[in-house]
């Protein structure tokens, strides 16, 4: 097979298809820890003999196992614990693969081990995951960058695995890389806006411009009488003022707020008739000299968790604060 466009591209695999786009997005697929560190000791070794920065931003345990597999290499690998860094999947495109990437000399390749979906992933966070997978692909296509995302097939159900076969372009399994004939990661992310669960019986703050003050001491009192204090309540505070000024902003000049208690959890409901058009909204790095439209990237660095539905109709975007 003839060697790929960029020897600096190669993940350490055999018979690796000849890939023209600088953007790499490879699934990894292992099962026990010998399969995680051969695919991914290798990956990350061949990128610091050719030069190349290197993130690994993995769960915990997982990233005690690279560390200690790379020895004296690891001081020379950026090493994040992505059950914190991507405790909500989307801030890991701003917080994450950005904030690496965009602080590395321009144009030189740059290798990222991202490992965003763990068994313990909850149903709400899982349709995150895999929408944050998808747009990985919208949001560095032709960078020169290669994110390797590993997947636990002993763990992870088998919708799960299927997801993966569709939002990456190739898989690695066995120590081999191969094509993904189910790529559609646009399929994906079109599938990825559904409607969001029936909310609860819970009481709905309907505002205007003239009621946002209301609105927001409405919302921070219901969030501390659930439970929610501290930063976290600072965290739901801030989430809360940003969502319902864009409503009454970009969303028609008012908006519904709604918030419940939900497994460990105060969740805050934002829905207005804007049309959010745009499926990386809130996971683009706001540049030093914008003003204004960072919004939801400042709801997606706080909460725990986020997730949006837009349609003709409108615009809802849910957030979760845990207790």
């Amino acid at each position: 097979m003839s060697a790929p466009a960029e020897s600096s591209d190669s993940v350490g695999f055999a018979d690796r298809p000849a890939r023209s786009e600088p953007f790499a997005h490879p699934a990894l697929f292992y099962a026990g820890e010998t399969e995680y560190l051969d695919g991914v000791l290798p990956f990350v070794r061949a990128g610091l003999a050719a030069g190349e920065p290197v993130a690994v931003a993995v769960p915990g345990r997982n990233l005690t196992l690279i560390r200690d597999g790379l020895g004296d290499l690891a001081d020379a690998v950026r090493l994040l614990d992505m059950r914190e860094a991507g405790r909500n999947p989307g801030r890991i495109i701003p917080g994450v693969l950005h904030a690496f990437a965009d602080a590395q000399p321009a144009g030189r390749r740059v290798r990222i081990v991202g490992e965003p979906i763990w068994a313990g992933r909850t149903p709400a966070e899982q349709p995150a995951c895999t929408q944050h997978e998808a747009l990985i692909n919208a949001a560095f296509g032709g960078r020169r960058m290669t994110v390797l995302c590993p997947y636990d097939t002993a763990a992870l159900d088998d919708e799960v695995l299927a997801d993966a076969r569709a939002t990456h372009p190739t898989v690695v399994a066995a120590g081999r890389e191969q094509s993904s004939a189910e790529y559609d990661w646009e399929g994906v992310a079109r599938r990825c806006n559904l409607p969001l669960p029936v909310v609860p019986d819970a009481p709905a703050f309907h505002f205007t411009a003239d009621t946002l003050p209301d609105a927001r001491h409405a919302a921070t009192a219901e969030a501390a009488r659930f439970g929610l204090a501290g930063i976290g309540l600072e965290d739901l505070a801030l989430a809360t003022a940003e969502l319902t000024t864009n409503s009454v902003v970009h969303g028609g000049g008012s908006g519904v707020l709604r918030l419940w208690a939900e497994d460990g959890h105060v969740v805050c409901e934002v829905r207005d008739e804007g049309r959010l058009t745009d499926p990386l909204a809130g996971r683009r790095p706001a540049s030093r000299d914008q003003r204004g439209g960072r919004g939801l990237l400042l709801v997606n660095m706080v909460a725990d968790l986020v997730r949006v539905h837009a349609d003709e109709s409108g615009t809802t975007v849910r957030c979760w604060f845990s207790r």
